[in-house]
């Protein structure tokens, strides 16, 4: 259930932000939720079936290093280091065409550049990518460390 937990409390943070706090989310902030909704059906399974939760457990490690790597490449473009790997993620760029032709081609949604950081707490210089990627590092460990006790203790 921590892992459900975990899932779940990443997502209602990004919903939070999105909604209540108004941050429009980039391309690869959408990516980056992609994990964590594996996870928390993953955890559900490994709660939900106790005698076979090494099972989920496991798919969790590989579904975790998939949320710190989306997180690294999403720092990496907003620190600058690299573009981003997703076309939305650029801006939109309009050749000629009347004014009305430009307002049809704009997306019905502000898009936000992925290189723009997201910051949750303005004492705090992390963004919210680089937040969750330690985030997914210290669930990966929490991960590691249950797996590691079943396969001492021998339970399945």
């Amino acid at each position: 259930m921590v892992l459900a937990s975990g899932g779940a409390l990443a997502l209602g943070v990004a919903e939070w932000a999105e909604h209540v706090l108004g941050m429009v989310p980039c391309g690869l902030c959408l990516w980056e939720r992609w994990p964590y909704r594996l996870l928390l059906v993953l955890g559900l399974l490994a709660a939900a079936f106790p005698p076979a939760r090494r099972w989920p457990l496991r798919l969790c490690v590989p579904v975790l290093l998939a949320a710190c790597v989306l997180s690294g490449v999403h720092v990496g473009v907003e620190q600058g280091w690299w573009a981003s790997p997703l076309a939305e993620c650029q801006a939109p760029v309009f050749h000629g065409g009347t004014f009305a032709e430009r307002l049809a081609a704009m997306p019905a949604r502000p898009a936000k550049p992925c290189d723009a950081p997201a910051y949750l707490f303005d004492a705090l210089p992390l963004s919210m990518t680089a937040l969750g990627g330690i985030y997914a590092l210290m669930l990966l460990a929490i991960t590691m460390f249950v797996l590691g006790r079943d396969r001492r203790t021998g339970s399945r």
